[in-house]
């Protein structure tokens, strides 16, 4: 019998074969085939963390639950909490940190439409867009770096540097008034910012939770939704009141209050793994699931900021929606994610996380194509369309932010699906290494379309389902390389 502590597979033996006769999940052992004159049973077979070993041609049934195949940790792993004060306090310190990143990320179309009217009133929709292009690329891309210093050093560090950037960028924002300004003050500079709060602090959620990982991460990506609520409304009423400088200074003292929150809780739980690479590894893409899962997540994200972005331009642009109450679109959107940050994530607990997405995907495409296709083919010339137009627009941002949610919140928790707990880094660091080229050329796409369809929003929204419906499809093909088609299948 070999048997190894760590749970690695044993070496191969030249002679005699051996026949696997049992397994469990964290030890496989293997018996000379040879020498055996009775027959063995064999026990019912799950994947472990060193692989699938089932033999050639042996067929068993796929349990309904296969997701727990995908989050065993490792036999020298401590247990994680799932709970417990010190676990909440850091999902706590990492909504205070989301309130910041992706509540500035869920308010670009605020600062879009004010500076496309304002300070850069002479450059067209799509060299705006590269702003906040670059803004959301390196929000995504620069994880990549920062992965193996969370590894190493902890969060404290990074959440400090992202703290700083963050609030200096915003505190700064009102000094801007040419395009190279807003490009390194916003693009860069918060960008960068934004990638140290929310790499470490969504990191820290997954030391403290496995089963329960989608919920808690829901939550603390809840933060991003409360804050895109909160700073479109107070824009709204900041803007004309006191000026752009003095808004973004008030935001800027917003940020402050709610880094020194995610500084104080946010920390990290699970000792180092020294040698374990998390840079991008483009060999993992031999496993087709993930190279789809890659490729729909990119689509996702392609489509996704399009909406954000352009629903208060649309708004102001269609000529039914005022552009005081443009701005509050943004708000109803962000109030509908606010839900669909967490709900998915607790469903998806239960239900399956591969589940979970396809379901937000099936209603973020068809809120696109049945609500915010028809408002932009519309054309305002009695009251009865305007109010259309507006009613559509309204009720699109509400669903379509609730479905929308799961976006953020869900797809590292699909990502972290497909490998060991041990190899997530490198996982994540891989998909969203390329995922980050479609957040950087998406905005700028969209403007881009704006342009050809002579200032019409019709082209961007058909462009928006149809990266939808590619997405949709490729994660259904990519759960279908693990599970089959099965519908019932938990995963």
């Amino acid at each position: 019998m070999n048997h190894e502590e760590n749970g690695s597979k044993p070496g191969l033996l030249e002679r005699p074969p051996l026949s696997r006769v049992n397994t469990i999940p964290s030890v496989e052992f293997c018996i000379p085939s040879a020498p055996i004159e009775h027959s063995v049973s064999r026990c019912a077979s799950r994947r472990t963390q060193c692989g699938d070993v089932r033999e050639k041609g042996a067929t068993e049934p796929i349990p309904e639950d296969v997701e727990a195949q995908s989050t065993l940790t490792s036999p020298n792993e401590e247990p994680y909490p799932e709970g417990g004060l010190q676990a909440w306090l850091v999902v706590l310190g990492s909504f205070s940190a989301s309130i910041v990143g992706f509540g500035m990320m869920n308010t670009v179309g605020i600062f879009h439409q004010y500076i496309g009217e304002h300070q850069l009133k002479d450059y067209n929709e799509s060299t705006i867009g590269w702003i906040f292009g670059v803004y959301v690329f390196l929000a995504f891309f620069c994880g990549i770096q920062i992965g193996p210093v969370f590894d190493s050093r902890g969060p404290r560090l990074l959440i400090l540097a992202g703290s700083i950037l963050s609030c200096t960028s915003m505190l700064l924002l009102g000094l801007c008034t040419l395009y190279w300004h807003f490009m390194l003050c916003f693009g860069v500079l918060g960008g960068i910012g934004t990638s140290l709060l929310f790499t470490p602090a969504f990191a820290a959620v997954g030391h403290f939770f496995l089963e329960k990982r989608g919920n808690a991460t829901g939550i603390a990506a809840a933060g991003g939704s409360l804050g895109g609520i909160i700073f479109p409304l107070m824009l709204q009423r900041l803007f004309p009141a006191v000026g752009f400088a003095w808004a973004t200074r008030i935001m800027g003292f917003i940020f402050i209050f709610c880094c020194a929150i995610a500084m104080l809780l946010i920390r990290s739980r699970l000792p180092p793994r020294p040698g374990q690479s998390v840079l991008p590894d483009f060999t993992i893409f031999r496993d087709p699931s993930y190279a789809l899962l890659t490729i729909a997540i990119y689509f996702m994200e392609w489509a996704l900021f399009v909406p954000i972005t352009y629903l208060t331009s649309f708004a102001t642009a269609s000529g039914a929606i005022s552009p005081a109450f443009s701005y509050q679109l943004i708000a109803i959107m962000n109030a509908g994610s606010c839900l669909g940050r967490w709900a998915p994530g607790y469903v998806a607990d239960r239900l399956g996380r591969f589940n979970s997405m396809i379901a937000a995907l099936v209603l973020c495409a068809a809120t696109t194509f049945t609500l915010w296709l028809p408002a932009s083919l519309l054309q305002p010339t009695t009251d009865s369309e305007r109010t259309t137009i507006k009613a559509l627009a309204i009720v699109y941002a509400l669903i379509f932010g609730f479905a929308s949610g799961s976006n953020i919140s869900l797809t590292p928790v699909c990502v972290g699906q497909l490998c060991d707990t041990n190899n997530y880094g490198r996982y994540y660091a891989t998909c969203y290494t390329i995922v980050s080229f479609g957040t950087l050329t998406g905005i700028p796409i969209a403007g881009s379309l704006v342009q050809a369809a002579g200032g019409r929003f019709w082209g961007v929204v058909t462009w928006t389902g149809l990266c939808y419906l590619i997405s949709l499809a490729c994660f259904i093909s990519s759960r279908a390389f693990k599970v089959g088609w099965k519908l019932g299948v938990k995963y």
